[in-house]
């Protein structure tokens, strides 16, 4: 039995890992800044997290040498917990490089893209758990059918989200792996474009046996698309109900008529790209088929419920890429409701580096709402905030609000589809109305 102590614990990545060192039988606790669904989950199966990162409200135990510490990129390098275990000499890790090490052993599928990492991955884990695979998957989001982001059936398979933010998919050893996508993002760690396609090469470099791309992506693998022709795609592709009915091709054949249970072209492409890499390790395409139309979806993916008279749509989208996605989607499935936009934009950095972008998309919608943006692990930006953005945005029906704004704005919206779209803290907003439809 080893101690662990995490900080950062309360991210979506660190409490998957947690959870698995604790019923692995270690000793485990957390830091984290603020207290969320996840830390409430974590308190709940027996996993003890702090709210202060004083030293002084570490436990006798946690404060020995031979506590092992993993962190998030995200904490900063004077948090005081995180200083003390390094002035002392603790074993200090990176949440990847713990991953790489638990996953190392096993055979790996990993998941990379700058978007579609969680849907992509997510249905890979669906169509493992009905072929009844021994295999554990950790997500960076929760499974509405486990309600966890960690699923564990055993050990002799791993799929996880290779993340290519601090370079922490390079910590990995991938025997098969999928990259969904290749947008520009986390260019506070890259600085340029190029510098993340480097990052993504070597990424690829790393993998022992194939690699499978989406069309779009600039890199060699084998290839999946929705309605062009490569090695894995979908055509005759018609919308029925809440999801899609098509056929997909194959290498090797054509397979007719298959119903996939979510909305949107994009879960369609990630539904595709599990289905390539399932198909190129080996395992069997056609019996994981039929669990297409049993697809559960994840927590704030394209979820849906209804709010008095209006629908909602509750979506982690926080790039322009994934917000037109979206748009999309609402498009083709209701494409006769007058709609809404409620943004939570996510980090100064990612609102600066793709300005441009958010207004171009955030234009589309017939009502826009931006509220304050979600710093994360950053400090303010000078210049750079919501007003500004909204100030750039060329449209009649716009304005900002705060978070008490929140249920008001939308209950009393003339729009009847709201999107609430962000990676921030409007998920807790979320939660609470909710509990009100």
């Amino acid at each position: 039995m080893n101690k662990y102590y995490f900080l950062g614990i309360g991210g979506i990545g660190m409490s998957a890992l947690a959870k698995y060192l604790f019923e692995g039988g270690n000793m485990v606790m957390g830091y984290d800044k603020t207290p969320s669904p996840i830390t409430s989950q974590l308190i709940d199966l027996g996993i003890d997290v702090l709210f202060d990162d004083s030293v002084s409200t570490l436990p006798k135990e946690y404060r020995l040498k031979d506590t092992q510490i993993v962190y998030t990129p995200a904490v900063p390098q004077d948090h005081p917990q995180l200083v003390f275990f390094i002035d002392q000499g603790n074993q200090i890790k990176k949440r990847a490089m713990v991953l790489g090490e638990i996953t190392k052993h096993t055979l790996l599928f990993a998941i990379a893209g700058t978007h579609g990492k969680t849907t992509t991955a997510s249905f890979l884990t669906h169509y493992f758990a009905h072929l009844n695979l021994e295999f554990t998957a950790f997500l960076g989001g929760i499974m509405n059918e486990y309600q966890s982001n960690l699923i564990q059936k055993g050990k002799r398979y791993s799929i996880v989200e290779a993340d290519e933010y601090d370079r922490s998919f390079l910590q990995l050893f991938p025997d098969y792996a999928c990259i969904t996508s290749m947008g520009s993002d986390h260019l506070d760690i890259y600085g340029n474009y190029e510098n993340m396609k480097e990052a993504f090469e070597q990424f690829s470099e790393r993998v022992i046996h194939k690699v499978v791309v989406a069309q779009s992506v600039e890199m060699e693998g084998y290839r999946y698309a929705v309605e062009e022709k490569a090695d894995y795609y979908a055509k005759a592709i018609r919308v029925e109900g809440s999801g899609y009915r098509f056929d997909l091709v194959s290498p090797t054949q054509t397979h007719k008529d298959i119903y996939l249970k979510a909305m949107g072209r994009h879960n369609l492409s990630n539904a595709i790209g599990a289905l390539a890499i399932l198909d190129l390790g080996g395992l069997p395409l056609e019996k994981a088929l039929a669990s297409l139309a049993t697809f559960k979806g994840i927590h704030r993916r394209m979820e849906v419920f209804s709010l008095q008279n209006k629908m909602v749509v509750d979506d982690y989208a926080h790039h322009p890429e994934e917000i037109n996605a979206v748009l999309k989607t609402i498009s083709e499935f209701y494409p006769n409701r007058r709609n809404m936009v409620v943004f939570q934009p996510h980090l100064f950095s990612r609102t600066r580096d793709l300005m441009d972008g958010f207004v171009k998309v955030l234009s589309q919608f017939d009502e826009i709402v931006l509220m304050d943006i979600y710093p994360a692990r950053e400090e303010p930006i000078a210049g750079i905030s919501s007003d500004i953005l909204l100030e750039m945005i060329q449209h009649k029906n716009k304005r900002k609000i705060l978070d008490e704004d929140f249920r008001a704005t939308i209950v009393n919206s003339e729009a009847d589809l709201v999107l609430v779209l962000g990676a921030g803290d409007i998920g807790n907003q979320i939660q609470k109305l909710k509990k009100i439809a």
